[in-house]
């Protein structure tokens, strides 16, 4: 199972427009190469739309994934991007969605390595 790393403050703590704040956290693995690469850095939008092709991380197993978000027939599916975690593709539900990727960078920082995603088309979901 893909993992991120993260230091997170408990939503409890949170209150208000904080709790939909962007946050960032550095993938740990390989299982969604080759669009994003071990140690990368992915911005996370908890208030963004999930959408059939979205990258997304979800809660499973009181852990959080990163994955694709595949909609099918009206159900929720993350999935692995690397050919060798194919086996992983499992149905969740929509509110196990934690937030949406809005931006990957390079762990070196540099902007030019920056790349944004943003979703949308008449399957969105508010997550």
């Amino acid at each position: 199972m893909s993992e991120v790393k993260s230091r997170m403050i408990p939503d409890d703590t949170m209150s208000g427009c904080a709790s939909s704040e962007p946050f960032a956290l550095q993938v740990i693995d390989d299982s969604m190469e080759p669009e994003f690469k071990k140690d990368c850095l992915i911005v996370i939008d908890p208030s963004g739309l999930a959408v059939h092709g979205a990258y997304v991380i979800a809660t499973v197993e009181n852990g959080y994934i990163f994955r694709q978000l595949s909609i099918e027939d009206g159900r929720y599916y993350i999935q692995p991007l690397n050919e060798d975690y194919l086996h992983e593709k499992r149905e969740i539900k929509l509110e196990a969605i934690e937030g949406v990727i809005i931006q990957q960078a390079a762990p070196n920082g540099r902007r030019k390595d920056r790349k944004k995603y943003t979703y949308t088309g008449p399957d969105a979901q508010l997550n």
